[in-house]
């Protein structure tokens, strides 16, 4: 991975840059993003630039060894400790550790490193478990950074998600970040550091990885998959700067959530209870990510048309089409409705999360709505 993979974050980049360039590199990093943020790729480019035998001020060589290997994760001092749990091939927690799993995760993260820890176990065949970093996978640790480098000027253990370690293993982790080997790089990846021991934190230096704008998550989704301006501007809209899930909703089918949205909030608001049903019957033949999306839409649009009635044009980040109706959509969304709908669709999605009837959840939704759209301001 090199910087210049991850579209937009020129700021961090050039900072990360500097460190090394102005030899400052502390031996125990944290970069914090939350999830669909570029906290796993950058950690990943930062360490391959670290190593580059022809490193520039802009980025890694790419063509050296030491990136080659970087840049198929198969460097031998270069190491990982992710979330692991137990499985078919694995079934004793103390065999289940990272390294047992080294192949799945390379071609997890080469395919896509926006990722999360739900896919991360779905990818193992552990989807129905709950993944961690066991206390196992602390010794492991001490003994992997026991050795001395192989090759590279420094040695690197990352840490994907550092905030599911068991208390022991965490401790292990302190104990070592206390007395670091010589030329050792800790790189941890968090989506939660308030989840992380206090004493952790007071030892990393925090890399803060902001979310990626709407114009990131669009350009990202334009130059990787070639996709039209116009709906790769409405998924950037819907995801809120998580460019994993925008990865996600740019590989299902077309998005049609706006049409459909616009015709079910026009339902609702007439209060047409036939029509209703008839709409709840459509959405039930959607696939369960089609109907969550459209559950998403609906949120980015309360969120919009309240930016709209209260800040202005310039707060809103939709375009054409969208934009004509959220003038219109905001004009029924008031002090008293918006906290109630954002509710009422926050609480639909979750039902579906829990897999709940759609037909029902989406009947009980519409009616919600629609009373919701009648109380007086």
């Amino acid at each position: 991975m090199q910087f210049s993979e991850i579209l937009g974050l020129e700021d961090i980049k050039k900072t990360l840059i500097q460190s090394v360039q102005n030899n400052h590199v502390a031996h125990a990093q944290l970069f914090v993003g939350k999830e669909g943020a570029a906290a796993l790729p950058m950690a990943m480019a930062y360490a391959t630039y670290v190593n580059c035998e022809q490193k520039t001020t802009a980025d890694s060589c790419g063509r050296c060894p030491s990136c080659r290997k970087f840049n198929k994760l198969i460097h031998p001092d270069l190491h990982f400790v992710f979330p692991t749990a137990t499985t078919k091939t694995f079934k004793k927690r103390e065999d289940a550790l990272s390294s047992a799993f080294m192949e799945i995760w390379r071609a997890f993260v080469l395919e896509n490193p926006y990722r999360n820890l739900r896919e991360w176990a779905q990818a193992l065949g552990a989807e129905n478990k709950q993944c961690l970093i066991p206390v196992h996978e602390g010794r492991n640790i001490i003994k992997t950074l026991s050795l001395k480098a192989y090759e590279a000027e420094y040695k690197i253990l990352m840490i994907w998600l550092p905030e599911w370690m068991n208390v022991n293993a965490a401790n292990a982790l302190l104990k070592i970040l206390e007395e670091p080997p010589a030329k050792t790089l800790f790189l941890l990846v968090t989506e939660s550091r308030d989840k992380l021991l206090k004493t952790i934190l007071s030892r990393t230096q925090h890399i803060i990885i902001r979310p990626f704008t709407d114009t990131e998550v669009k350009q990202n989704l334009i130059e990787k998959f070639q996709t039209e301006a116009l709906r790769a501007g409405q998924i950037a809209t819907l995801t809120d700067g998580n460019l994993a899930e925008a990865f996600r909703l740019n590989q299902e089918a077309k998005d049609d959530s706006q049409e459909r949205f616009v015709e079910w909030m026009r339902i609702c608001f007439r209060r047409d209870y036939s029509e209703m049903v008839k709409q709840t019957d459509k959405f039930q033949e959607y696939g369960k990510q089609a109907q969550k999306a459209l559950l998403q839409y609906g949120l980015s649009m309360l969120r919009e048309a309240l930016a709209f009635k209260f800040g202005g044009e310039e707060l809103v980040r939709l375009e054409a089409e969208a934009f004509e109706f959220i003038q219109k959509f905001a004009t029924v969304i008031h002090e008293k409705n918006i906290e109630l709908l954002s509710h009422y669709f926050t609480d639909a999605y979750n039902q579906l999360e829990r897999n709940a009837n759609p037909k029902i959840t989406f009947l009980d939704l519409s009616l919600q709505v629609s009373k919701a759209f009648r109380m007086k301001k």
